[in-house]
C-alpha cells in the first residue's frame, strides 16, 4: 500500500486539522484482521468512488482496488478522481503524492499516460512534465507519443495552451517522439485557444508534410474556433475543406455548429442544424438538445425548453451535467423555482448537482419566496456531497438567508415588494462549455485497446459533475 502509506506520512506532517486517510477504511472499505483493507473489485470501487466526496476516503477507496483488475483507463478515471478531490481540498502536495507513487508501477506507456493525465486533474501540469522526464526513459524504444500526447493533453485540460508549442518541440527532440495526428491536434488546439489562427493553419501545413492527414477531429477543433469568434465564413471554408478532404462531419462537428447558432442566432436556425444532421445520417445527441434548449430560453420560450428536457428518453438521450446545470440557471432567472427544484432533484437521483453558483440561485430564489424549509432542504442535501472543510461557502448563505436555525422562520434576508433574485443565468462564455463533445482535444484516452486516432478526444461530462471550487 505504498500511496497509502505516502500520504500517511505527508499528512500526518501537513493536515492534521483533516481527517486521517487511514479512517477512511472504516467507513468505506472492509479490512482484514491487520491493517490494510480488502481488496475490492473495479465495478465496486467505481461505485464507491463517485459517491464519495471525503478525499481520504476517495484514497482509501482506490488504494483498495484489486491492481489485478486495472486497465489503463481504469487507472486514470480512479486516480483523476482522488487527485481532484485532493486539489479541490488545497491538499496539492498530497495530490502529487499520489501521482508520483503511481510512477513506478507505470511499467507500459499507456499507464504512464494515464497518470499523466491524472495531473491535469489536480491541476499540476508543471509536475507533470518532472513526471514525463523521469519514467519515460524507462519505457521500450522508440517511444510511441502515447505519453507525449498524454503531457500535451494535460497542458491544455489546464488551459495552460501556450506552453504546449514550446513542449512539442522540445520534447519531441529529446525523446526522438515522432508525433502523429493526435499530437498536432492537441498543438492545434492550442494554437486555436491561443487565437492564433496563423499558427494553426501552420500546424495544419507540417502534418501534411510529415504525410499525415488532418482529421475529423481537427477540422472540428478548427471550425469550433472560428464559430466561437463569429468569423462564420471562415468556418464555412474549413467546413467545405473538410469534406473535400474526405472527413465526414460527425456529432461534434454538428454541435459546434448547432452552439454558434444557439448562442447568435434563432431556436429555428439550430434545428436547421438538427435537420441537416439527419439528413447525413447523424443523430442528434445530449449536447444538441442542450443547445436547443438554450436557445429556447434566450428566446424566451421557457415552456419549450421544459417540454424538451422532459422528452429526452423518448429521443434515446438523458440530461447531462450541462443539462441540469444550464435548465437550472435559466428557471431561476425566469423565477421558476418550482421547475427548478424538480431540476435539482432530478440532478441529486443521477448524482450530477450544479455547481455552486447555479445551486445557490435557486436556494436565494426559494428562500426569498419564503419556502425556506425547500430551500433548507436543498442545501442539507448538497452539504452531504462535500466533507466539512469544503463548506465554507454554503455555511455563508445559509447564515446570509437565515437557514442556519431550525425555527423555519422567515429568512433574516428582508425581501422588498417586488425585489428579484440576482440572475444566475449563464453568458455567453458559460453555453460554450455546455461540454461539446469532439470539440476539442482536451483528453487522452489511455485505453490498451485504443488507437492513435481514438486517443485524441475530447473532455466530455464527467462524473466530476458536483460543485466546482469551494462549496
Amino acid at each position: 500500500m505504498a500511496a497509502l502509506a505516502t500520504l500517511l506520512r505527508h499528512s500526518r506532517r501537513s493536515h492534521a486539522h483533516v481527517l486521517p486517510i487511514s479512517r477512511a477504511l472504516s467507513t468505506t472499505t472492509p479490512t482484514t484482521g491487520g491493517t490494510d483493507p480488502v481488496a475490492i473489485t473495479l465495478s465496486d470501487a467505481k461505485r464507491q468512488l463517485l459517491r464519495e466526496r471525503d478525499p481520504d476516503r476517495v484514497v482509501s477507496i482506490l488504494d483498495a482496488i484489486d491492481t489485478a483488475s486495472i486497465s489503463a483507463a481504469s487507472t486514470r478515471h480512479a486516480l483523476s478522481l482522488a487527485a481532484r478531490r485532493l486539489s479541490r481540498s488545497r491538499r496539492f502536495a498530497d495530490a502529487e503524492a499520489l501521482l508520483s507513487s503511481h510512477l513506478t508501477a507505470s511499467t507500459t506507456e499507456a499507464h504512464l499516460a494515464a497518470v499523466l493525465c491524472s495531473y491535469a486533474s489536480a491541476n499540476l501540469p508543471e509536475k507533470a512534465i518532472d513526471a514525463f522526464r523521469s519514467a519515460a526513459p524507462s519505457l521500450p524504444t522508440p517511444n510511441s507519443p502515447l505519453p507525449f500526447n498524454a503531457l500535451l493533453s494535460t497542458f491544455i485540460r489546464c488551459r495552460r495552451y501556450r506552453r504546449v508549442p514550446v513542449l512539442f518541440a522540445e520534447l519531441s527532440k529529446e525523446f526522438s517522439i515522432t508525433p502523429n495526428a493526435t499530437s498536432y491536434g492537441i498543438l492545434v488546439k492550442a494554437y486555436c485557444m491561443a487565437r492564433d489562427d496563423a499558427k494553426a493553419k501552420q500546424a495544419l501545413d507540417l502534418m501534411r508534410e510529415q504525410g499525415i492527414s488532418p482529421t475529423n477531429r481537427i477540422y472540428t477543433t478548427l471550425i469550433d474556433s472560428m464559430y466561437k469568434r463569429k468569423m462564420t465564413n471562415e468556418a464555412e471554408s474549413l467546413w467545405k475543406e473538410m469534406v473535400e478532404s474526405e472527413c465526414e462531419p460527425d456529432v461534434a462537428t454538428y454541435n459546434v455548429k448547432a452552439m454558434y447558432y444557439a448562442l447568435h442566432g434563432k431556436p429555428e436556425e439550430v434545428m436547421e442544424v438538427m435537420t441537416e444532421m439527419e439528413a447525413a445520417g447523424v443523430k442528434p445527441d445530449t449536447t444538441t438538445y442542450n443547445f436547443l434548449m438554450t436557445s429556447y430560453c434566450k428566446s424566451g420560450k421557457l415552456e419549450d425548453a421544459k417540454v424538451l428536457y422532459h422528452s429526452l428518453a423518448e429521443k434515446g438521450c438523458s440530461a447531462d451535467a450541462a443539462t441540469y446545470k444550464h435548465m437550472l440557471a435559466e428557471l431561476c432567472a425566469y423565477g421558476d423555482f418550482d421547475a427548478g427544484l424538480g431540476i435539482f432533484k432530478d440532478s441529486l437521483k443521477r448524482r450530477k448537482v450544479p455547481d455552486f453558483r447555479t445551486m445557490k440561485g435557486l436556494v436565494e430564489g426559494l428562500a426569498k419566496g419564503g419556502r425556506v424549509a425547500d430551500a433548507k432542504e436543498v442545501v442539507a442535501e448538497v452539504k452531504k456531497m462535500f466533507p466539512e472543510n469544503l463548506l465554507s461557502g454554503w455555511k455563508k448563505v445559509e447564515k446570509e438567508l437565515g437557514l442556519d436555525s431550525d425555527s423555519g422562520e422567515t429568512p433574516l434576508l428582508e425581501v422588498t415588494s417586488g425585489e428579484t433574485v440576482a440572475e444566475v443565468r449563464p453568458d455567453a462564455a458559460e453555453v460554450e462549455a455546455l461540454e461539446l463533445e469532439g470539440s476539442a482535444a482536451e483528453e487522452v484516452t489511455v485505453s490498451e485497446e485504443s488507437s492513435d486516432d481514438e486517443a485524441y478526444v475530447p473532455e466530455a461530462s464527467s462524473s466530476e459533475e458536483v460543485p466546482q471550487g469551494r462549496a
